[in-house]
């Protein structure tokens, strides 16, 4: 009877083990590192909710508890092991202005953000502290428009950083009575439409005025251009420093919203200062025109066989560090490029706008003119 009984355990237990492998025993190498690719993506959202903080505090846990070799195989719909592994800069070193005792004057800057540490720090940083440099008497605040990075950040280093609803509430929790908003976006585009709309709802509560992003108003057509293009186009043209017989593609992030004639300007007026050999091109290749294999056909065309690449971008985060630069990537404009065999050498530079000082000071003249218009 004991021998039959023991038996019979032994065959439950291998019936047991079968199926945990069969199903994917939670104790497994690949169950622990599929839940937190769940967890990731989970705070992989453009929506806050009221289980966000706990959510990007279980997805961090998580990832810790897993050893090196787990790490390498998280994956999910927008997971990967670069989600926390990736060393972007120090957190540390940011300040995300979400301090209370604002006080009844406000400026208020709107980014679309970035999970990258430095250039978040160099860029948006950066023209938050020459706007705070300026209006001494002002408190300057932060917004980012993408849920997604504040998840990532929060889960990954702990940084909270306020949302535009946020950073609104906490204005009128602190009785803040005029509000400068300035967006740090490069256009009137798509993601300037949404923030308006959304800080407009609380037009009731304060005095609001909108500064200009970027590259101010966006115009008719590709003719159509201002001096704040001048100023810009002048500005990263001599931060690249790049020789007469090497071209500069300078690559924007591109959209299918009207302002995408932007770019188009930011070509005319390259094209009237002189500029022969800067190229601007987009991710999304919106405009017709801005793909990577139009303006590899246009810099092959020109006859230059030295090329720079660097972002027409605020910041210098995942497009600029993954689209335009990775070398593993065969869909990345640098391999792109090197692929073409048209090219004796394709370099990049990985920084953005927002970290060069005379873009910082445009900001802060936008910043003035709203000021001004109280």
């Amino acid at each position: 009877m004991k021998k039959k009984y023991l038996l019979a355990c032994a065959c439950i237990a291998m019936v047991a083990a079968l199926a945990c492998c069969l199903a994917g025993c939670g104790n497994s190498d690949e169950a622990k590192a599929k839940n937190v690719g769940k967890l990731i993506d989970k705070i992989y959202v453009q929506e806050r909710t009221s289980t966000t903080d706990a959510d990007c505090e279980a997805a961090k846990k998580a990832w810790d508890a897993l050893t090196e070799k787990q790490k390498e195989m998280v994956t999910g719909e927008n997971a990967d092991p670069g989600y926390f592994g990736d060393d972007t800069g120090d957190a540390s070193a940011d300040d995300p202005l979400n301090q209370d005792g604002i006080g009844e004057k406000e400026i208020l800057a709107v980014s679309f953000g970035t999970s990258f540490n430095n250039s978040r720090v160099a860029t948006i940083g950066g023209v938050e502290k020459a706007i705070a440099a300026a209006y001494p008497d002002w408190s300057v605040r932060r917004a980012f428009t993408a849920q997604i990075i504040i998840n990532h950040i929060q889960a990954r280093d702990g940084e909270k950083i306020d949302n535009v609803q946020q950073a609104m509430d906490r204005a009128v929790a602190n009785g803040v009575k005029t509000l400068v908003v300035q967006p740090t976006h490069l256009m009137h585009g798509a993601e300037y439409d949404e923030l308006k709309a959304a800080i407009d709802k609380y037009a009731d509560k304060m005095t609001i005025v909108y500064a200009e992003p970027l590259l101010g108003e966006v115009g008719a057509d590709a003719s159509v251009i201002n001096d704040d293009k001048k100023t810009v186009a002048e500005a990263v043209v001599a931060e690249a420093a790049a020789p007469s017989d090497t071209a500069l593609v300078l690559l924007g992030h591109g959209t299918s919203h009207t302002a995408n004639v932007t770019y188009s300007q930011m070509q005319t007026m390259m094209d009237q200062l002189g500029y022969k050999n800067v190229f601007v091109g987009t991710v999304e290749g919106e405009p017709e025109g801005t793909d990577a294999a139009s303006i590899i056909a246009k810099v092959k065309d020109a006859g230059y066989k030295n090329v720079i690449l660097r972002p027409l971008m605020v910041v210098a985060g995942d497009h600029a560090n993954n689209d335009m630069a990775d070398p593993d990537d065969e869909e990345s404009w640098f391999r792109q490029f090197t692929g073409s065999g048209a090219f004796d050498d394709v370099k990049c530079q990985i920084a953005g706008l927002g970290q060069i000082a005379a873009v910082q000071q445009l900001y802060v003249a936008h910043t003035a003119a709203a000021v001004a218009s109280l």
